[in-house]
């Protein structure tokens, strides 16, 4: 297997890889903040009849808001991530064989050897390659030929990396 294919200088690209990877690791932030509001909406609620209702009234708005700030987070991320990364816009290109992945932008490259790689989750717009428990990198699928992604895809697949359709 040999895919080759170029990512142009589009300004707004860098900003959705810097998404699509943030979204993995900031996922947490908002199971955690439902988790956190639903208990103290629930704490308030029952306690309202009681005598110690003063008492955690305030702990509980401030776990609502903690857990509606921690709702928040995540979106605040990206929107951030996007807006600053606008600027990184340069051309590049993947390289992708049997034996690695290679990634070139601008003046910079690297790779990413696959025996190293752990798992490859499907979204729509990349795969995004984990390296442990880590996302390393993305593969733009839209940005290949429509042969060569079912073509990487079945190699993955194979490998076990990607669960098949």
């Amino acid at each position: 297997m040999h895919i080759r294919f170029d990512v142009p200088a589009d300004p707004a690209y860098p900003g959705r890889v810097a998404a699509a990877l943030s979204s993995v690791r900031l996922r947490r932030y908002g199971y955690i903040g439902a988790v956190l509001a639903a208990v103290g909406a629930i704490v308030f609620a029952v306690s309202r009849g009681s005598a110690w209702a003063d008492r955690v009234s305030s702990l509980c708005l401030a776990m609502v808001a903690a857990g509606l700030l921690s709702m928040l987070y995540p979106p605040w991320v990206r929107w951030r991530a996007r807006r600053r990364s606008s600027s990184y816009a340069v051309a590049g290109a993947y390289d992708i064989t049997d034996d690695n992945i290679m990634m070139r932008s601008g003046s910079e490259s690297g790779g990413i050897a696959w025996d190293g790689v752990t798992q490859v989750r499907d979204t729509p717009e990349f795969w995004i390659v984990y390296v442990g428990r880590m996302p390393a990198t993305v593969i733009p699928r839209r940005l290949m030929s429509a042969e060569d992604a079912e073509t990487l895809r079945g190699y993955l697949v194979e490998r076990g990396l990607l669960r098949p359709r």
